[in-house]
């Protein structure tokens, strides 16, 4: 245990310094290459019929969590055998390539530089990259609403959610939530072809981040008033707020955010190109603006640290 709370603090400081270099080859890719094969050969395997999609969304599911899960743990045996330092240099390598919370922030600003310059197509296009909606009809105010909402929703997903699994089971564990977590951005829409094959995905990452996001919330609260945001607002909006979503876990950071921030996010938007009708988050106190994408990304990464924090504390604790 000792050594897994020092490996997820050291991957946290590297993910901080380094980041995510998209020279380096990153576990997710092969996650998602994984995922993508599986999704092709179930498919001709199992009936096209909706209960025989379920399945293969089923079976797959099982199978990436299996191996994403598996293959970690063999690693780090391995090395425990060899050296508990090596152990500790490949855990802590691991963790870093769990946790998102600097590519999240540094994608986020792209869209923020991108606002700036008054360049609405290339803003259209830097967010595109951190958000799964249709963005070619946004307008300014449209793309300055899906960075924020992005940044609110990923504090969990990307970063205090995989450090709680990481802190409770490793590195290991830290992949199998990862593994979820991308079964569900790859697989969880409610369109075709993904309507029935991704249901189990979806639900099971509904299930994963269930706890998570209710303490990622609650973390958020704190950094909010430490910011000297509006903390009673922000609080305020959670209560009222956090289940304006299809998902029963992407509003409780949003609504957060929204009050901390005094702006109105969510609403309708387009997916595949069909418009999905969406309940708002959040009161119109204002018009968003660009500055907002600044305040939430401070927002980030001061729940980041209370998450690191409350990580080290519980597992220290676990130890005595």
């Amino acid at each position: 245990m000792k050594w897994s709370v020092l490996a997820l603090v050291i991957g946290f400081c590297i993910d901080l310094l380094i980041g995510d270099p998209h020279s380096i080859p990153h576990p997710v890719v092969g996650m998602g290459k994984l995922i993508s094969a599986l999704e092709k050969t179930l498919r001709r395997v199992f009936p096209k019929t909706d209960r025989g999609e379920i399945a293969a969304g089923a079976v797959l599911w099982v199978l990436v969590v299996v191996l994403c899960t598996a293959v970690p743990f063999g690693i780090l045996l391995l090395c425990q055998q060899i050296s508990p330092w090596l152990r500790l240099a490949v855990e802590s390598l691991m963790c870093w390539q769990i946790l998102a919370t600097k590519s999240l922030k540094d994608e986020t600003m792209k869209v923020y530089a991108a606002l700036e310059t008054g360049d609405l197509e290339q803003s259209r296009h830097a967010v595109s990259m951190i958000v799964g909606r249709d963005t070619a009809r946004l307008d300014d105010a449209g793309v300055t609403r899906a960075a924020v909402e992005t940044v609110a929703e990923n504090t969990s997903d990307g970063v205090v959610a995989p450090m709680l699994y990481l802190a409770l089971g490793g590195a290991p564990l830290g992949f199998l939530y990862k593994a979820v977590n991308t079964m569900d951005s790859m697989l969880g829409y409610v369109e075709p072809p993904y309507k029935h094959i991704g249901l189990v995905p979806a639900r099971m990452d509904d299930i994963a981040n269930f706890l998570p996001s209710r303490l990622s919330a609650l973390l958020m609260i704190a950094a909010g008033f430490l910011l000297g945001y509006d903390g009673k607002n922000g609080w305020r909006i959670f209560k009222r707020d956090r289940f304006n979503h299809a998902s029963p876990n992407s509003a409780q950071t949003e609504s957060v955010c929204a009050g901390l921030l005094g702006v109105r996010l969510a609403g309708d938007a387009w997916y595949h190109g069909v418009l999905h009708k969406k309940k708002y988050i959040g009161d119109a106190g204002r018009e968003i603006a660009h500055r907002d994408i600044l305040l939430a990304c401070r927002l980030l990464y001061l729940t980041a640290f209370l998450t690191l924090i409350l990580c080290v504390i519980g597992k220290l604790l676990m130890i005595l």
